[in-house]
This record gives structure tokens, sequence and C-alpha cells, in this order.
């Protein structure tokens, strides 16, 4: 097949008129062509009175060598790309026990089944809930501020991104993307989740999929065990041959996958302790920042704002100071709601959730600055993690108490002066808002930042920062404060510990998380025998 990109439709065009524009592009007839399959869709709002749609796609045509030929150097037109994932050859080394997964988010769910595929019969630990019982445990805090911090936004089976919006979104060029996403749709994703640009399955229906990875992962030989909290490593000359999980019971393990998630402060203090060198990184605060979503739509679509084949719209802007710090926008939920996202008592932290739908009043967006070791007292591996909580507690303060957030609306964090009332925006935060000035509860650089760049963002597009948006803080779990360090096989200075995803610092987003989870458990397959006659993914 030939894939033809940039291809430029009107948003109104049918699939005739569309398979005369893609004919027209390769200089062929309609006649020639035998299929036609969309692969990536994106929306181009650039040009004022030209909205539309850009497309690649894959095109079956008859004499494909041809037409290849006159069109020789279209950089947009090149032979299908033909990937077929295959793992690494088993190993030889025999293991001493089944391997353990530490962690049930994207990289501890793909490492476990691509090691289930492939015969190893993993143990998949995760310190909180099954999915059916983490949305309730949710769903009492969010109606009565009683938190479980084992079973909460940040914890449980599916990790973080499961009361997100199921973003799939990612900058990483890895042919791995292509497996996670088809996976993702057998077990119940949106087929769109493979074509579109900004994909995204939604927190609903993302707990589904999870629930049929789970099952899988059963049926493939491997065992899941749930609130099973991993208090301690067990190591020996160096090596790990088995873990403690909650705080007495030990299992035996040849080797271990860490997938823990960004907000996993115990074992984050529990590897310190152990002698891992972790590293503070960068990571980036701010706020949530809400608008209606009709205002979006209008801003970014213009005539066609509504229009069906739309959808609600989103927007990605960014600000740098001359300085060199600088203001985005991130994890952006069209038709979304903000959530209550902590994970210990006496803290507030904001994310951002909408429904595969995404048919909310409201669009929300994180509104962050980037934060650095150089801005987090105490120069220990793990100040960037109490950066986090200091501003995640004056927050709590802020909201007073009952983990109610604090919020303020533009105009008045512009003017610096507190809020006492909100205008046609509703705030959406589960567990109701106070309005207060947020610069209580912000790091100082990161309170200036914000308010020189929300003008110039507001150039970018025209009403966000309309004086009755709402900011509701803080938004402080975008990425892993630490970096868990390892070697190009993802392997720790313990040797047999290999630290994936996200909380080790060397992913962000579903995406990222579930290939480098893939990395991880590859090197288990390439150096280990299995233990068991494979069932998959090795072929």
């Amino acid at each position: 097949m030939i894939r033809v990109s940039g291809v430029r439709v009107p948003v109104e065009a049918d699939d005739d008129k569309v398979l005369g524009i893609v004919a027209a592009r390769l200089r062929v007839g309609t006649g020639r062509i035998r299929s036609l399959r969309v692969v990536r869709r994106s929306v181009d709002a650039r040009r004022r009175g030209a909205l539309a749609f850009v497309l690649s796609v894959d095109v079956a045509v008859r004499d494909e060598a041809g037409a290849l030929a006159c069109l020789h150097g279209d950089a947009d037109v090149e032979p299908t790309p033909d990937f077929h994932y295959a793992p690494p050859p088993s190993g030889t080394q025999v293991l001493a026990a089944r391997p353990v997964v530490i962690g049930t988010g994207p990289a501890g769910l793909f490492a476990g089944l691509l090691l289930a595929r492939l015969g190893y019969r993993p143990i998949l630990l995760e310190r909180g809930d099954p999915v059916e019982a983490r949305v309730g445990a949710v769903a009492r805090f969010w109606s009565t501020g009683v938190l479980d911090p084992d079973s909460n936004v940040q914890f449980g089976e599916g990790g973080a991104g499961t009361f997100s919006d199921g973003k799939l979104t990612t900058r990483i060029k890895d042919p791995r993307c292509a497996l996670v996403t088809d996976e993702l749709v057998r077990a119940g994703a949106p087929d769109e989740v493979a074509w579109s640009w900004r994909p995204h399955v939604g927190t609903d229906r993302l707990r589904d999929v999870i629930r049929v990875l789970r099952a899988t992962l059963l049926d493939l030989g491997a065992e899941v065990r749930f609130n099973a909290p991993v208090t301690d490593l067990i190591v020996e000359g160096g090596r790990i041959v088995g873990v403690e999980v909650g705080g007495g019971e030990r299992i035996p393990c040849g080797a271990a996958i860490l997938a823990i998630g960004h907000s996993a402060r115990d074992t984050f203090a529990m590897l310190v302790r152990r002698g891992l060198a972790l590293e503070p990184k960068a990571f980036a605060v701010g706020v949530r920042i809400e608008h209606l979503q009709a205002d979006i739509d209008r801003a970014q679509y213009r005539d066609l704002a509504g229009h069906p084949r739309l959808g609600p719209a989103s927007y990605q802007l960014a600000w740098q100071a001359p300085s060199g710090r600088g203001a985005y926008t991130f994890c952006m939920c069209p038709g979304g709601t903000v959530v209550a996202a902590c994970s210990e008592p006496g803290h507030v932290v904001t994310n951002g959730m909408s429904l595969h739908a995404r048919d909310g009043r409201n669009a929300n967006s994180a509104l962050v600055v980037t934060v650095g070791p150089e801005d987090f007292p105490g120069g220990t591996p793990l100040s960037g993690a109490e950066f986090q909580r200091h501003h995640e507690r004056l927050a709590f303060e802020a909201g007073g108490g009952g983990h109610v957030g604090p919020a303020q609306t533009v105009g008045d964090f512009l003017a610096g002066r507190d809020s006492t009332t909100f205008g046609r925006i509703a705030p959406s935060f589960p567990r109701g808002v106070r309005p207060c000035d947020l610069s209580a509860c912000l790091p100082g650089p990161v309170t200036a930042t914000l308010r020189a760049a929300l003008p110039f963002l507001d150039r970018r597009m025209a009403g966000f920062a309309r004086p009755d948006a709402i900011l509701t803080g803080v938004e402080t779990r975008t990425s892993s404060p630490v970096r868990i360090p390892r070697d190009d096989a993802c392997e720790s200075p313990i040797a047999g510990l290999f630290p994936a995803g996200e909380g080790a610092g060397h992913a962000g987003g579903i995406v990222s998380a579930a290939v480098d989870g893939l990395r991880a458990a590859e090197s288990i397959v390439s150096r280990w025998a299995r233990i068991e006659p494979g069932r998959g993914w090795d072929s």
C-alpha cells in the first residue's frame, strides 16, 4: 500500500470527495484505487475561514510501482510502513522464581502482558484496589472527603491515567506504540484511537478496557494481586531475590519490574533506604484553568463551532519568558471536569478528567510552569516530592480543609486580589471550591510566570485569559519528582530490578509508559528462559 500524508479535505467532505482528493494527489483516476484507510486525522484551524481535516491515508492502488515512480521526491508519499512486533528471543538463564511486576499502571500492565504471553507467568502486585472497587473509593472521597491512601485517583488498578482522560497522545517515535494502541482497541478502546490526532479513550471506557486486560493476564497464566503494597526489597549479594508485601509476607522473585506511579512517595523513600541513588528531576506545577467548552469551540472552530464532525475543540498553548522560565497547557480535557487527585490526607491536588463523550459544560487544562532541583530546598533525592507536599498542604489550608479546592478567577489572579465570587463559569471540582488568592499556595516563581504568561496566551487563543475563567489549585502531579537510575537494558544498580514507566522518571503518559514497560519486559525475556510455552507476540 501507499501512505499519503498531509491530505487536506473540507470538514463537510463525504467519502467520494475524499477519494477524489486522494486520487488527484496520487495523479491517478479514482478507478485505480482499490481501498483507502484513514490512519491519522487532525484538524487544521490555522487558516481563517478554511477549517479542514488533514489526513494520512493508506491506499491500495493498481500499479503501485508506477504511482510511486510518478511521485518520486514527494516526501508525503511513501510505501506504507510494515510494522510487525517481534520480541527478542528468550534467554537461557534459569529464573530462580517467577518474575514480579510491581504496579498495574500502563507500564506494569503491558510488561505483564508481554511476560505472560511469552510464558513467564508473572506475578503482578498492586497496592490499591481492582478498578471496580477503586471507582467506589474515589466516588466516596469526592462525595465525603474521606480518603483511602491506597485506593484513590493516583493508586489502584490502571494507574493515575484511569481517572484522567485516557489520552493516548505521545511524542515518542517507537514502533511499539502501534502494539499498545492495537492491544487497547482489542480490549475495547474505541477504534478511532488508532487514527485520531489526539486519541483518547475516556475515563468511563478505560475502566472497562482495564478489566479486559486483567482477564487476559489471568487467562495467560499471570497472577494479579490487589491490596498488596510492596514495602521492601529483599536483596542478597547486590541482586533482588524477593519482595516484602504489606510489611510481612515475602514473595521470592527471579527478576522484578518496578512500575510504580509518579506518586509512590513511600516507595521512593524505601528505595533510598535500600541504597538506590535516586535523582530529583524537573516537573511542572500550576493550576487547572476552566472555561465554557462552547467558548473554546468558538475560539478554535469559529463558524463551524458545534459541527458534529468536529466534536469539542481542544488546545495546546505555550509561552516562554526571556529569562527562560515559561508556562504551558497540559492534559487538556474537552467537556471534562477538574478532579480531586490527592493521595495523602491533608493535601489538595488537581487533575482533569473527561468521559468518552466529552459532553460536559466546561473545558479544563493544566496551566503549569516547570520547576527543577534548583527550586527545591534540601538538596536530597526526595526534595522534589517534599516540594510537592509543601504546596499541596498549603492548598489544603487555602481551601479551608475538607479537601476543598482553592480557586480564583483569572481576572482576580492577574489583579493580585482575593476572589470572593464566580461568574458564569461554575467550578467543577468535586469537593467544592473556596474563593481565595492562589498565590498563597503556589510557588512564587510559578505565580509570577503565570501572571506574565496569561496575557500572551490570550493572544494565541482569544478568550483564554477572560476574567471569569476559573483557576483551581494546585496541579503538582504532572510527572515523577525523581528518576530511578538504570542502564540501557533498563536494569538498576540492584541486579534483576528493572525500573520502568512514569514513576521511574523514564516515561510520561499512558502510551510512553506502556512502551517503557514493554522494553523492561524485553530485557527479562532476552536474559532468562521462559517458564512454560508462550501463547503469542513471538512470531
